[in-house]
């Protein structure tokens, strides 16, 4: 029977390196520095490179890769143990060479694109030199494929791309986008719909704006406001077939959201070791906020929260490393999903509120944790469309009743069981 709730002592052993790793090295980074995705900041670039050369030493590139891309091809469990650790730094996943989108974008190069495209923005996006982003969502329909409006057209050895797309992620800092367009319109959605390579800086590519996040300001803002105004790239900027663009999508969004769970795990964490903090730390007129009744409550409440969600994900990942089909394991993505949000908030929310007027300040990590906990409820699919998956699969597994009463009916059950006791008696009397 294989049920275990430990990890291996040599991959353990990893763990506690990256854990120590990322405490000492990397998450200083993040009150220094700006953005990990601008690779052009000569400061960042210069503290960036020898840290992820001890990574590369230690065997922990680009984990999710496989090991002809240069990573360890590690499966969802192992990395669903790292990035718990990782997601405690914004600048982690950069130094370990598995930042989304670039991650995401990395795999559907090295499944779909070709070796002339592998060549020229893969292996650069794999050494850290570059940045990507994705742009799939569309200001008129949201991440809803079915009312795309963004086309592409074929006009000899080009396509040309018209439309405009919304809120993709580090635009402002891309050397290449993948975008979804429409390129067999009379045709169903899952067909309708192809991925393209198109060069930053392509003549028709306009960043409206740049859109930021919760309190963000202005330079901070990276997800941008595109508009493809006859966009022109070479036929052979076409990944994978035409009308595979759905299925790609399906692929990549599919380990990208157990990927946000994984580094969801690590915030919530945060949150609570701060809530403990406080609890033990600040004194009230009566001892210490710990000793208080409902402050204990909090506790419990977010701990329960936090292991039952982490169990969660632990599991789904476990699901997807034995069926290797995202589809199979598709109602306990969608679970995840729906579920991470509402933890993170929750969590997050009641160790601002030990905190006081600190806790609502700018001066704590609070507020950016509660406005992620509501940017995870929009990412990758909203969570209402989760929840409408998640119910969707149970019901059609789930049994129907025939005829008035349910099955749990109790005068059916008893009158049922009263044969099965009689008959029972009967057999009895009838073997003495």
């Amino acid at each position: 029977m294989g049920w275990d709730f430990e990890t291996e002592p040599d991959f353990q052993r990893k763990l506690d390196w990256v854990d120590d790793f990322v405490r000492r090295e990397v998450e200083p980074l993040d009150l220094v520095l700006g953005d990990p995705y601008d690779k052009d900041e000569p400061r960042a670039r210069a503290l960036l490179r020898p840290l992820q050369e001890q990574v590369r030493a230690a065997a922990l590139w680009a984990c999710h890769l496989e090991p002809a891309l240069g990573g360890q091809g590690y499966g969802q469990v192992k990395l669903a143990l790292l990035n718990e650790i990782l997601g405690r730094s914004r600048w982690a996943p950069s130094v370990f060479g598995c930042q989304a989108p670039d991650s995401g974008n990395a795999e559907i190069l090295a499944r779909y694109g070709t070796e002339g495209q592998k060549r020229v923005y893969l292996q650069p996006l794999l050494d850290g030199e570059i940045s990507s982003c994705y742009s799939m969502t569309e200001p008129q329909a949201g991440s809803d494929p079915s009312l795309f409006t963004t086309r592409a057209v074929r006009d000899g050895h080009e396509w040309v791309i018209t439309g405009e797309k919304w809120f993709a992620s580090n635009a402002r800092y891309s050397t290449f986008f993948l975008v979804m367009a429409v390129t067999r319109p009379e045709v169903p959605t899952r067909e309708r719909m192809s991925m393209f390579i198109v060069p930053a800086g392509t003549p028709g590519l306009t960043i409206l704006r740049n859109t930021g996040v919760g309190g963000e300001g202005a330079h901070g803002s990276t997800h941008g406001y595109l508009r493809y105004d006859g966009v022109r790239v070479p036929a052979d900027h076409l990944l994978g077939g035409e009308g595979q663009g759905f299925s790609i999508a399906q692929a990549r969004l599919g380990g990208g959201r157990i990927h946000h769970a994984m580094r969801t795990i690590a915030r919530v964490r945060q949150a609570f070791d701060l809530m403990l903090e406080r609890a033990n730390s600040r004194q009230v007129s009566r001892g210490t906020l710990g000793s208080q009744q409902l402050t204990r409550e909090k506790i419990a409440d977010s701990w329960i929260q936090m292991e039952q969600f982490r169990l969660l994900v632990l599991r789904t990942a476990w699901l997807i490393d034995k069926h290797q089909d995202y589809e199979l394991v598709r109602k306990d993505i969608a679970a995840v999903k729906a579920a991470m949000p509402q933890v993170l908030s929750d969590v997050v929310r009641r160790s601002m509120h030990l905190h006081g007027s600190l806790g609502v300040s700018n001066e704590m990590p609070f507020a950016a944790l509660l406005m992620s906990a509501e940017v995870m409820a929009l990412v990758d699919g909203p969570t209402e469309v989760h929840q409408m998956t998640l119910a969707k699969e149970l019901l059609a597994k789930a049994p129907r009743v025939e005829g008035l009463w349910p099955s749990a009916h109790l005068p059916t059950l008893r009158a049922a069981a009263e044969e099965h006791v009689a008959r029972r008696l009967d057999l009895a009397a009838a073997a003495l």
